[in-house]
């Protein structure tokens, strides 16, 4: 039709007038602006499906919409078979089997078979974020990003398990769960062929292939495999201790430093060396202390090839090549290779004297000074 034409000729114009007010992006026709203005800023949904009572911005997208209601797909591939509502999705759709990717970025050359992953692929080089929560201000870089973050303020959860009835808010987050209950782990690992239920899961495994650090602290430069890993490190700069324990008040920079630290209180030792029958209150002190058996010495360090036991150990050990102190008084401002050092010297600024002789019960701030006090009773 010569209408159809009209309108697509318009594609083509450099001559874009009607300038939006509040993004300043330019369109060729007033119509677009409109469209423009109640997607993007307004959030004006003025067209209403009568079945569900769903709104949407644009008359035509309210008639695609309409498709879901009737089941009709009259658009059908003719290498699969699938069928589609839309001949848009139906195109897409047909790149899967020809791998055609049509969209490059222009930046770093990568293409794509879709241009709304392009743009997706673009922002993260732009650092664009142009969808912002109404209620927090918090922006994103994806539509569903958004959609997903507003459901923490309303506190919806559209994602119900039929297993066990636990509701989540977001898709992924319920086909994570999900997999508990079939034990599906559909990412295997290509160098070692271990699987993983969850790809960010294999994504951290696979960095133990590569001893890729992409994380690094922006106080001392210190890099790790894993984002949680930097988080619980940054604390020890901040001082931050978020995590209290209910009995006797005292804060962890790190839930499972606080969950160790708890069984203190019970006295629960579950784990057993099955070799000397010694127990633990920890899985990890047991796995270390299985290895004065074995010998096994599996942390080794990058620089001289010395090898220990516990990474703990590697750890402390790769300071004396760093020369790095992250450990900083806040009060003086000197710096140590160890933590325990660091709250020793703190003792200094606080006067606390924890150590008592048992004999006298004079009190000291250092363990040490303690031990040798004592030695004087023994004359």
């Amino acid at each position: 039709m010569k209408w159809l034409l009209k309108s697509h000729s318009l594609v083509h114009r450099t001559d874009k007038s009607f300038v939006c007010d509040i993004c300043g992006k330019t369109f060729a026709r007033e119509g677009y602006l409109e469209v423009h203005h109640r997607a993007n800023h307004t959030n004006e949904k003025n067209f209403a499906c009568d079945i569900c009572g769903r709104t949407f911005f644009h008359k035509a997208v309210l008639k695609r919409h309409y498709l879901i209601h009737s089941n009709e797909k009259p658009f059908v591939c003719g290498m699969c078979g699938m069928a589609f509502s839309r001949k848009i999705v139906l195109h897409k759709h047909y790149r899967t089997h020809t791998n055609e990717k049509p969209f490059v970025c222009d930046v770093c050359e990568q293409a794509f078979s879709r241009k709304s992953t392009l743009i997706r692929h673009y922002r993260g080089h732009t650092n664009e974020k142009p969808f912002v929560c109404d209620t927090c201000g918090k922006a994103f870089p994806r539509k569903q990003n958004l959609n997903e973050h507003c459901r923490i303020h309303t506190n919806e959860k559209p994602f119900t398990c039929d297993g066990c009835g636990k509701e989540f808010s977001q898709k992924s987050h319920f086909n994570d769960h999900y997999r508990t209950h079939t034990k599906e782990r559909p990412y295997p690992c290509n160098t070692c062929g271990k699987a993983f239920s969850r790809i960010s899961h294999l994504n951290s495994h696979i960095r133990t292939h590569t001893n890729e650090k992409p994380f690094v602290c922006n106080v001392c430069n210190r890099s790790f495999s894993q984002k949680s890993n930097l988080k619980q490190h940054s604390r020890i700069h901040t001082d931050d201790k978020p995590f209290t324990c209910t009995v006797c008040i005292q804060s962890f920079s790190c839930k499972s430093h606080l969950n160790r630290h708890f069984l203190i209180h019970t006295n629960e030792k579950p784990f057993l060396c099955e070799v000397c029958g010694k127990t633990f209150n920890q899985k990890s002190g047991l796995n270390r202390h299985y290895r004065i058996h074995t010998n096994e010495r599996p942390f080794a360090c990058e620089l001289c090839d010395k090898t220990f036991s516990v990474k703990n150990t590697l750890d402390r050990h790769y300071i004396t090549h760093t020369k790095e102190m992250p450990f900083v008084c806040n009060v003086c401002y000197k710096a140590f290779t160890r933590k325990s050092s660091l709250d020793r010297h703190q003792l200094v600024h606080t006067q606390e004297k924890p150590f008592a002789c048992e004999v006298c019960g004079k009190a000291f701030s250092q363990k040490g000074d303690m031990k040798r006090h004592k030695n004087i009773h023994l004359d």
